[in-house]
């Protein structure tokens, strides 16, 4: 199904979708926007593409609300199309942030539609500091949450149909995120989430795989099984054992995003658990969760979404098999589907 009334949406329960857990992802002070938008260290790879970075100015007629996205496009070989990922960002954000996973894809030879969603976006930052919460949780309700999954749906209609989506390989499309975006991700791939006798069903079929660093639980629901296990695409999982989001009446422990890796249906999926760090460490603060540990986790974060893109595109795990060996010192766990 494919709703449309936000009335049906319970404000009490809005926050079951996660969002008001990516507080704490973004809560920076005025001023201090610079350091989520600044691009992180780049990992000591050879850059074997030139790409194009596009801010696009979209806008859904249809629901009246604007979709602003930046592509990171290859450039062209031989003709090839090339596969994408389309990337939700956490509450706050814009399709500015993660340039260091965008641009390290792209560098790769994968396009990234990074998208920014008005309604949770980093517009919240403005205005009066003592009206921020209220802000922020008029953002988490579910109505946002589903405008989030329409957000992305759009988009990929959007640059599919346009000339900019010629080189774009329809059948090998990944959707990722980060915190609020990680449960936009995990709605887009087929989570279901009941609502007053009704289920949010909003997958989308175009996803053929899921990148999940950093998923909120989804709160107000004790079996997280019931929703996730309709998530039957590939799926990576990232965090870290200090990815803790520290909200009054919303607190979140590590273990939560673990409880979201072991309650996903993916017979495919993997988990990559660092040692130390923190919830905003994967955005593109160059600090946050450690000076030293913050550029060394981004850069074993690119080897992995690159490994396990490789795997799912052309069925060749080798790199994603050497991966915990290769990044043990940084590791506090590392999960793994049982081997063929």
């Amino acid at each position: 199904m494919k709703p449309t009334n936000a009335s049906l949406l319970n404000r009490r329960r809005c926050l079951s979708l996660g969002a008001a857990a990516a507080l704490a992802a973004f809560a920076t002070p005025r001023g201090a926007r610079a350091a989520t938008d600044g691009a992180a260290p780049a990992a000591p790879e050879a850059e074997t593409r030139r790409f194009q970075a596009l801010d696009l100015d979209w806008t859904d007629t249809t629901r009246r609300r604007p979709v602003p996205v930046r592509l990171y496009l290859p450039e062209p070989v031989a003709g090839a199309r090339v596969p994408l990922v389309v990337f939700s960002h956490g509450i706050g954000g814009s399709r500015r942030g993660y340039t260091w996973l965008g641009q390290h894809v792209a560098r790769h030879g994968i396009a990234s539609l990074h998208l920014q969603h008005v309604g949770s976006d980093r517009t919240l930052w403005g205005g009066s500091i003592f009206g921020l919460v209220g802000r922020l949780q008029n953002a988490a309700q579910d109505a946002e949450a589903v405008a989030r999954v329409q957000d992305l749906r759009f988009a990929l209609d959007t640059l599919l149909a346009g000339e900019l989506g010629s080189p774009i390989e329809a059948e090998r499309i990944v959707a990722g995120g980060h915190s609020y975006g990680a449960n936009t991700t995990l709605l887009a791939a087929g989570a279901r989430v009941a609502r007053e006798g009704s289920v949010l069903d909003l997958a989308d079929a175009r996803i053929r795989a899921a990148i999940v660093i950093s998923a909120p639980p989804f709160y107000g629901e004790d079996e997280p099984q019931r929703i996730l296990a309709s998530v039957a695409v590939p799926s990576l999982h990232v965090t870290a054992t200090d990815d803790v989001i520290r909200i009054p009446g919303y607190y979140s422990g590590a273990d939560d995003r673990v409880k979201v890796f072991e309650a996903t249906g993916s017979a495919r999926k993997w988990l990559a658990v660092y040692e130390g760090g923190s919830h905003s460490m994967f955005t593109d603060r160059s600090t946050t969760g450690g000076a030293t540990l913050n550029p060394r986790v981004k850069q074993a974060t690119q080897r992995l979404v690159l490994a396990f893109l490789r795997g799912v595109f052309d069925g060749d795990g080798s790199a994603l098999a050497a991966w915990p060996q290769q990044h043990a010192p940084l590791l506090a766990r590392f999960a793994a589907p049982p081997a063929a």
